[in-house]
């Protein structure tokens, strides 16, 4: 059991990964690596709503809309799911840290529609994850998405202060760099990690 949770972590950050593997939550990626801050904040939020969407949208789904044969709800349900959870945070963190609040601006509300959320609720369903398995996923998901966007705003502040072609500045080079780094995790092979936890 607990070698596949550690699959299921591992595979979530690195194999699966929902930006580079996926193309996943591909827009606030590149709109929130510009600064380092912004990864931080981004990264804490991405991380607990897809938790708290997995942990809220698992007894949904297996209780209510399977036994239902309310399936083909699924999206109706998640999405009002998510959005309230959003909302919550949004208006939590408006009360009670407001620097943090506008400093997130426009990426707060987007992580709404970041289909990097909602897909991992599918997932879950999908792959028929135990509640556990569920969580873990949604959790390393997120951690997944707070590496890659650590990594790519390191790599952006780099940039910036290097001497890069016209062509090439701003988002050409991000997509280059973007490119580079999903190569790299494709390298970390799931066979390999099923003989060393198994």
């Amino acid at each position: 059991m607990f070698g596949n949770l550690l699959i299921t972590a591992i595979a979530s950050i690195f194999i699966n990964n929902f930006i580079l593997t996926q193309f996943m939550g591909v827009s606030p990626f590149l709109g929130a690596s510009k600064k380092m801050n912004q990864v931080w904040s981004m990264s804490i939020i991405v991380i607990l709503v897809m938790t708290l969407a997995s942990i809220i949208t698992y007894p949904v789904n297996y209780y209510f809309l399977v036994p239902l044969k309310l399936k083909f709800l699924r999206i109706l349900f998640f999405l009002v799911i998510i959005a309230v959870i959003v909302q919550s945070i949004e208006l939590f963190l408006k009360k009670k840290n407001p620097q943090l609040y506008h400093s997130l601006g426009i990426y707060l509300p987007l992580v709404t529609t970041n289909c990097a959320v909602m897909g991992v609720v599918f997932q879950n369903s999908e792959f028929n994850y135990s509640f556990v398995e569920a969580v873990v996923h949604a959790f390393f998901g997120g951690v997944g998405f707070f590496v890659v966007l650590f990594i790519m705003a390191t790599i952006r502040e780099k940039l910036d202060m290097a001497t890069v072609p016209k062509a090439f500045k701003g988002i050409p080079v991000a997509f280059i760099s973007a490119g580079l780094m999903a190569m790299a995790f494709l390298a970390i092979d799931k066979s390999i990690l099923m003989k060393l936890f198994s």
